[in-house]
């Protein structure tokens, strides 16, 4: 536990830093188009490190937002264990929803990159959740009940859709008797019924081998979210009684939610028609070109000389030869809609790992691994009351 709150302080400290006021956050550090055009170590970048920044007069209520719903989850986490650094990250998230909300604008009109392409409303409803789920404070159930028609039936989970983490959070509340949130569930069951399989009305399709495809750049984003709302979701039914979820004419159960949740973990790691995992550095056949510019250049302590922007691309970048250092634990975008992976550096698309595919994954993980240990425990059980 000590090394998880380490990397969520990380993060959670960066947010700090760049909410220098009331009405200020900063949401980028470097300009993604000279980025872009140069491939280069880190350490060797000397690229402008141009900020960026949202304000009363440039808003973007959906990074706010989803700061003000990153603190507050954070703040949760040091709740016991560091309580006046909770309260720091509460405070600052209660600060960003205000600003968010105060001075709607969206993020579309003065982003540089990772614009918004679904409105903020969907991260004004996951930062109020998050803040009630951290305060327990009323007005937000209040603020949440009076724009709940803000609420859609979405077939996603990702960096720009927040509605399906939103409405499986409240959910929660809607089977804990708060009963005007109902709206919430009927959206948290439909997208359960766009994922899983032959449900009738399923929206988003499978590879031959089981992979949920969403859209062929980065996939397993979708994939590694789409599993932790799966697992989320079911254990917020199994808790208040509730047995599964009706889709059209089939039902299924909170057992079949989580192994299907579970197939695409597996999937990722190994289980699948290519036997390839695609989290690199795990099991025996990954991914050697990671389309990662630190991982594809040599280190400084192999090469110390500088390689410059336009080296990195002559020199690394094209070389057919696997990358010099493994980037242990990153998971790449996957392969295609017919499970075939081309493991070349110059595709970004299935190549590229970030940070909102692992980020969803490891709660997935979790998961996975503890129905694993169920199942085995159940099986001993079996197992020993039949020798008895």
């Amino acid at each position: 536990m000590p090394y998880l709150r380490s990397a969520i302080r990380w993060g959670s400290d960066f947010i700090l830093r760049a909410h220098t006021s009331p009405t200020t956050l900063y949401t980028q550090v470097g300009d993604g188009y000279s980025d872009h055009n140069c491939w280069m170590r880190p350490e060797d970048m000397n690229t402008q490190r141009t900020l960026y920044k949202i304000t009363s007069d440039s808003p973007g209520t959906e990074a706010a937002a989803d700061a003000a719903a990153a603190l507050a989850s954070a703040s949760i986490v040091f709740k016991n264990v560091n309580s006046s650094y909770s309260i720091t990250l509460l405070t600052a998230s209660q600060s960003l929803f205000a600003f968010a909300d105060s001075y709607r604008g969206s993020y579309q009109g003065s982003c540089p990159f990772y614009c918004s392409y679904t409105g903020y409303q969907d991260e004004l409803l996951w930062a109020a959740a998050w803040l009630h789920k951290a305060t327990e404070n009323s007005q937000y159930l209040t603020y949440l009940s009076n724009n709940q028609g803000w609420s859609q039936a979405v077939s996603e989970f990702s960096w720009d859709n927040k509605f399906a983490g939103a409405q499986t959070l409240l959910t929660k509340e809607y089977v804990s008797g708060v009963t005007n949130m109902a709206k919430f569930k009927r959206d948290a069951d439909s997208f359960i019924c766009s994922i899983m399989p032959a449900s009738g009305t399923t929206q988003v399709p499978t590879t031959p081998g089981g992979l949920l495809y969403t859209r062929d750049a980065a996939n397993m984003q979708y994939a590694s979210s789409a599993s932790l709302i799966l697992v989320t979701y079911s254990k917020t039914l199994s808790s208040a009684g509730i047995h599964g979820v009706q889709c059209d004419s089939q039902y299924f159960s909170n057992e079949q939610i989580r192994a299907f949740a579970k197939s695409q973990v597996d999937y990722i790691l190994g289980k699948n028609p290519k036997g390839m995992s695609y989290m690199v550095g795990y099991g025996s056949k990954f991914a050697m070109q990671v389309h990662h510019r630190g991982a594809s250049i040599p280190s400084m302590r192999v090469h110390p000389t500088r390689v410059g922007c336009n080296e990195g691309f002559s020199t690394w970048y094209s070389r057919s030869s696997p990358n010099p250092n493994i980037h242990v634990g990153a998971i790449v975008g996957g392969p295609d809609s017919n499970d075939q992976f081309n493991d070349v550096r110059s595709d970004s698309s299935h190549l590229e790992p970030a940070t909102y595919m692992n980020a969803a994954f490891v709660g997935a993980c979790a998961a996975a691994m503890l129905t694993d240990l169920q199942l085995s425990l159940h099986n001993n059980q079996t197992t020993f009351i039949r020798q008895y």
